[in-house]
């Protein structure tokens, strides 16, 4: 029988699987499974779940995390499949539903929703210890933060490029970045829908309104492209921020920075005149321990309670109740 505490973000219930194959369709979580001990598990992961590289080198791809290679999942003969209600996309998640004997939904939304999350995973999988573990480590990056007294700066976190996106405040980002005084420059999107994620009219306008802009390294469009280095790519809004507030570009963080790491850097930030500034940044899902990714706005919609966010054709998707 399903365990009553292992419920996922819909609240089905799912029992100990101890001979799971298991195939990842979001890159963070992905990650999360390996630090679990669940590598032999692994079967399959989306071509975006790149970290740990060694350790991921020869789990076979069942292609992006929006555009799911059916076929190639159904021959792994999965028997979970781990999916997230912003990153995937409801019809994948449905058609997967027909042959996939448990589908797991995650969503957390907030740094402290992971504590829950490792403990549905470690249960399920039967890595409860190695979840407590990683549940102390975070708790105590958390606590650390708590103690700080972080001086409010407002952000702009962009997520895409043509069109200029960025994040609600109810969004798993910019709850992360709340952590440390960064608020974002956007009210809450809802629940679900294009809201989540609102596409930025006039980004002029935008950034003179913000301390800081912020990046997202992962995202292709501020990445190397056509030969052209990804400083380039931003030089519009380097031009903008130093218009504004007369700061200047700079860069950040390797990649698995966690927050405990990040708090000098932060302090030391905080302690400079206020400024615009752009900022290359690794992908905020990253910096704790694991959680949703920075990520373009899209869906699964999921059989029963509610509807998610949008896909890529920007249309609210609505569940059967």
């Amino acid at each position: 029988m399903p365990e009553a505490g292992l419920r996922d973000a819909l609240g089905e219930r799912f029992e100990r699987a101890d001979d799971a194959r298991i195939v990842s369709l979001v890159p963070s979580i992905t990650e999360t499974i390996v630090e679990l001990g669940l590598i032999d598990r692994l079967v399959g992961r989306t071509g975006f779940c790149i970290h740990p590289r060694e350790a991921l080198r020869d789990i076979p791809k069942v292609g992006g995390t929006k555009d799911v290679k059916i076929d190639v999942l159904r021959r792994l003969a999965p028997t979970h499949v781990i999916v997230n209600i912003d990153e995937n996309e409801a019809p994948a998640v449905e058609e997967l539903r027909g042959f996939v004997p448990q589908v797991v939904v995650t969503h957390p939304n907030t740094p402290a929703d992971n504590l829950a999350l490792y403990r549905l995973l470690g249960g399920i999988f039967g890595r409860t210890d190695v979840a407590e573990a990683l549940c102390a480590r975070l708790q105590a990056q958390l606590d650390a933060i708590v103690a700080n007294a972080w001086p409010t700066e407002t952000v702009l976190y962009l997520i895409w490029k043509n069109p200029w996106m960025t994040v609600a405040a109810d969004t798993y980002i910019a709850s992360t970045l709340a952590t440390v005084g960064w608020r974002v420059s956007r009210g809450e999107g809802g629940p679900s829908g294009a809201a989540r994620y609102p596409r930025i009219a006039d980004l002029d306008a935008e950034v003179a309104r913000v301390d800081r802009v912020l990046l997202s390294a992962v995202r292709r469009p501020f990445r190397r492209q056509a030969g052209r280095p990804h400083r380039r790519r931003v030089d519009q809004l380097v031009r903008l921020a130093r218009h504004h507030r007369g700061g200047a570009a700079r860069g950040v963080s390797p990649r698995a920075l966690a927050v405990l790491s990040a708090v000098p850097a932060r302090s030391a930030c905080a302690a400079q005149p206020r400024k615009a500034s752009v900022e290359v940044s690794n992908e905020v899902g990253g910096i704790l321990e694991s959680g949703a990714n920075a990520k373009q706005p899209s869906c699964i919609g999921v059989r029963r309670r509610r509807a998610f966010g949008q896909g890529r054709n920007q249309q609210a998707l609505e569940t059967a109740p």
